[in-house]
């Protein structure tokens, strides 16, 4: 007779809950990483949130957060970045920078609430930003330069004859932002309102007004 041979299971060969189980705890990358930071710094203050308590919500050890970031710090600075990352890039594309100024800045606030709508979280955390930290002073630089340029599309839009010239374009940015920023606080993703369809009320709003056409 052959002789019998038995296979030698290799991990590969085992089944997936068993391989499941030896691996333990699900691994996280530093994005996994970087949305539980985020949600920490915003629930319980960046300053109030250490490593340790990130390792009990990941259920990682200090040492595996490490493997992905050199610091706290550093969550902070991927995250902001994340948000202003996105607003400077509306800026940069074409809609923000040829055509008449206040078709620009109509793109601008549009993009802005897009921003706002797709990155709630980190957008939160950096308007939550106070210049604490050299991490954090950067980050109000980057705000705002931002804010700047935004302001100097208002100015173009002024003086082309687009908008009314009795409002100083300061506080003209300042409240058009603070209508937008204001979204994170209240905006749902899985509500009635679409982003486009907000931005759209957004821009009726900040550039056309309440008032019924005579």
């Amino acid at each position: 007779m052959p002789e019998k041979t038995t296979a030698i299971e290799t991990p590969a060969a085992a089944p997936a809950a068993e391989r499941a189980l030896r691996r333990g705890r699900p691994g996280y990358d530093q994005r996994g990483i970087l949305e539980v930071a985020v949600a920490a710094f915003n629930e319980h203050g960046y300053d109030a949130t250490s490593i340790g308590m990130l390792a009990d919500r990941l259920g990682l050890s200090k040492s595996a957060i490490y493997h992905h970031v050199s610091s706290k710090d550093e969550l902070l600075e991927l995250a902001v970045d994340e948000a202003l990352d996105g607003l400077e890039g509306v800026l940069r594309e074409p809609g923000a920078t040829t055509g008449r100024a206040a078709d620009r800045l109509a793109y601008v606030l549009r993009g802005a609430v897009d921003v706002l709508t797709a990155k709630v979280p980190y957008v939160t955390l950096l308007l939550r930003v106070r210049g604490n930290t050299e991490v954090e002073r950067a980050a109000l630089a980057r705000r705002r330069a931002f804010d700047r340029a935004v302001s100097a599309l208002v100015v173009e839009a002024r003086d082309e004859g687009s908008l009314r010239a009795d409002i100083d374009p300061g506080i003209v940015s300042r409240l058009l932002f603070g209508m937008i920023n204001s979204i994170v606080e209240w905006y749902r993703p899985d509500g009635p309102e679409s982003p486009a369809d907000l931005a759209d009320d957004i821009l009726a709003l900040a550039l056309d007004g309440l008032r019924t056409p005579r």
